[in-house]
């Protein structure tokens, strides 16, 4: 994205949060408090579900990692991804996924609340960052579909009763739909870097439209853990499938059974000063409601959205891609001419925001543009793409001409962050999905012609495994393992540069040694020399940072600053 959306997570993102935008909010707080005479219908608000019928999901466990309801199933495949098949009106629907899927839905809002509490750990500032979500998101529910909001309703009577300090089930679980709206909005955080881009005739090797995406959402790996696919037959609507979590019914990455696919990619936003449509909610009513791009341009238009991004919409009907561009104040598609193929980083690209200062910052600043950079270049080695040549550009770790910037760099299409990698044919209506570790596991195809058949599907029968693209030998590497390592340490230098700890030479030699292409391994070294007041050690480290590729233009002036002020010191 989505956010748009390295993330809320990482430990340098979330000390720069407690440290800035928590007295943000804080501030915020104390003053809303005063004006805040919205709050409380917000916060007693329920749904009328009295309208729909419901028969209570009596739940048979097959097997460990199977469990069904009537026709509704959940199982685990092979590859460790949770397959989901549910159906019936809205109540209905929350109800069947909640039932199913709810020790899996309970792990999630444990592990995402855990971080939250590990940002901010003061029980005041919890108590002030309550108060604050209750007041931002005072006009959500006027912005939801009446619904989803009943569906959302089901879905909270399976949640925890831990969290209801934070908030009752169903506001919590509207809330959770926001979340990345909100960190997004509030953080900018670069828990977005996401990458989309779709192919057809000339670009693709059989003609037929054919898009991937990198969804480069990141709230620890135990969060990416339980990946969910979901297949989902509306009583009213197109039936989908989507990629997500348990516990979400919006729609970050999927396609319906009419071809129609959309993806998200954060934008820059904003601080907006009320959350209104969620864009997993706005992407989820696409698929459900759109047999066609013009269709799915007029839904996005008449939702109020607070945040930027961009949707890249395939469709199997007009065998073409466009990307809606969204954000509070402003609209756009952007439409190829003369070319096809379309490719979707994080800025915007249509004459709607040709004008858009915070956007010309952005693509200036970020790497936005220079992942959009390395797209084309991979495009012009490999003009004719099917699916596991998709694949292989979705994986691609390297920077442009194929240099060495380190592994989980921002400026990679593979940052090694990412909840998922998709892969769809609108026209074949086959769609691919990763499993772990990030996109680099094996990718599970499957039929929606046969999932949505009038034969319906058996239980541990959801996909294609003849059509599977192998798994990424780099997962097997001895580099990974150093990668993994080297995530590991990277947070136990931060706490010691918080902490004031001592660490050994030879530690940070070591780390260093684990990635010794990135930029940051450097900049941290830098940092704990630098508070420690060794500052010849720490000049030679900010000095080889420099000589990386650094993320962004706000990272090298950082690295720049740090280095000033070292040589400051020496004087």
């Amino acid at each position: 994205m989505g956010s748009n959306r390295q993330s809320v997570i990482q430990s340098e993102a979330s000390s720069s949060f407690c440290g800035k935008q928590i007295k943000v909010l804080c501030c915020l707080f104390l003053l809303v408090n005063l004006i805040s005479c919205g709050i409380k219908k917000s916060i007693t608000h329920i749904p009328d579900v009295k309208e729909y019928s419901l028969e209570t999901p009596k739940v048979t466990q097959i097997n460990d990692t199977t469990f069904s309801y009537n026709q509704n199933f959940l199982t685990k495949n092979k590859q460790q991804l949770w397959e989901l098949y549910i159906k019936g009106n809205p109540l209905q629907l929350g109800y069947n996924n909640g039932a199913l899927t709810q020790s899996l839905m309970q792990k999630q809002e444990e592990i995402f609340f855990s971080k939250v509490e590990g940002f901010v750990p003061s029980k005041f500032k919890q108590r002030l960052l309550r108060g604050f979500l209750k007041w931002y998101n005072r006009k959500m529910y006027l912005n939801v579909r009446e619904d989803y909001q009943v569906e959302l309703y089901g879905l909270s009577q399976y949640s925890s009763d831990k969290y209801n300090f934070i908030a009752p089930k169903y506001l919590r679980n509207l809330y959770l739909h926001g979340a990345h709206d909100i960190g997004h909005a509030l953080q900018d955080l670069a828990m977005v870097g996401c990458t989309s881009l779709a192919v057809w005739n000339e670009n693709s090797e059989d003609g037929d439209l054919l898009i991937g995406r990198n969804f480069d959402f990141y709230v620890g790996d135990d969060f990416a853990k339980n990946k969910l696919v979901e297949f989902v037959e509306p009583e009213n609507g197109i039936p989908y499938m989507s990629v997500s979590w348990p516990g979400m019914i919006g729609v970050v990455s999927g396609m319906n059974k009419k071809g129609i696919t959309v993806t998200i990619n954060a934008g820059k936003s904003k601080i907006p000063l009320t959350a209104k449509t969620p864009i997993s909610l706005v992407t989820r009513e696409i698929l459900q409601f759109a047999g066609n791009i013009e269709e799915a341009i007029a839904i996005a238009k008449k939702r109020k959205v607070f945040v930027s991004e961009s949707i890249l919409v395939g469709s199997a009907a007009d065998k073409n891609a466009v990307i809606i561009e969204v954000s509070p104040k402003n609209f756009g598609v952007y439409r190829v001419q003369n070319t096809s193929k379309v490719l979707c980083t994080n800025h915007f690209q249509s004459e709607a925001y040709k004008d858009d200062l915070k956007n010309q910052k952005h693509i200036e600043e970020s790497h936005s543009a220079y992942r959009y950079e390395k797209l084309q270049e991979l495009l012009q080695e490999e003009p004719k793409l099917n699916p596991e040549k998709m694949a292989a550009i979705l994986r691609n770790r390297s920077g442009l001409k194929d240099e060495k910037i380190g592994y989980g760099n921002e400026k990679a299409l593979n940052q090694l962050l990412a909840h998922h990698a998709v892969i769809f044919s609108p026209q074949k209506r086959l769609v691919w999905v990763s499993s772990n570790p990030y996109q680099l596991g094996e990718f599970v195809c499957y039929d929606l012609n046969e999932i949505f058949s009038d034969k319906g599907i058996q239980k541990n029968d959801f996909s294609k495994s003849g059509l599977n693209i192998a798994k990424d030998p780099f997962a097997d590497s001895q580099e990974f393992r150093d990668y993994q390592e080297y995530k590991l340490i990277n947070s136990k230098i931060n706490d010691a540069i918080d902490h004031h700890e001592i660490l050994a030479d030879d530690f940070l030699t070591h780390y260093q040694s684990l990635n010794p292409d990135f930029w940051k391994s450097y900049y941290m070294a830098g940092k704990y020399y630098f508070y420690k007041k060794q500052y010849t050690k720490a000049k030679k480290e900010f000095e080889t940072a420099l000589t990386k590729e650094i993320t962004t233009i706000p990272d090298k002036r950082d690295v720049e600053k740090y280095l000033n002020k070292t040589l400051k010191k020496l004087k």
